[in-house]
C-alpha cells in the first residue's frame, strides 16, 4: 500500500510529459543521495545548447541541466542579466554566454562543497 506522499508523487509524476518527468526522477536521485549519506556529486542532466535559443529558454534549460542548483541563490544575477539584453539591448548570446558561466560556477561551488 502506497503512503500519501508517494501516491501524490506518483500522481504528479504521471502528469507530467515525458522529458519533464525524467528531470523529477533525475532530482528525486539527487534528493535521495543527498540524504542518504553517500558523498556522491550531483550529477549535472545533459541538456545541448540549441543554436537558436531566447535567453528565457536559455535559463529554463539552465535550470533543467542543474536541478540540484537553488534558483533563489541564482535570481540575482540571472535576473540582472536577463534585464541588461531586455532593457539595455545586450545581445542574447553574450548573455546567454554569461548564463552558462553563472549556472557552471555555481555547479562547481556544489562540487566543491561537498568535496570535504
Amino acid at each position: 500500500m502506497l503512503s500519501k506522499t508517494e501516491k501524490h508523487l506518483l500522481d504528479l509524476l504521471r502528469e507530467l510529459p515525458e522529458e519533464r518527468a525524467e528531470e523529477l526522477v533525475e532530482f528525486a536521485k539527487f534528493l535521495h543521495e543527498r540524504h542518504s549519506g553517500e558523498r556522491e556529486i550531483p550529477q549535472r542532466v545533459d541538456i545541448p545548447r540549441p543554436s537558436e535559443e531566447s535567453v528565457v529558454r536559455a535559463i529554463k534549460r539552465l535550470r533543467a541541466t542543474y536541478p540540484m542548483l537553488d534558483p533563489a541563490r541564482l535570481l540575482n544575477e540571472t535576473t540582472a542579466l536577463m534585464s541588461q539584453h531586455l532593457t539595455q539591448g545586450r545581445d542574447r548570446v553574450e548573455v546567454i554566454d554569461e548564463l552558462e558561466i553563472l549556472f557552471r560556477s555555481h555547479y562547481e561551488r556544489l562540487i566543491g562543497n561537498n568535496e570535504d
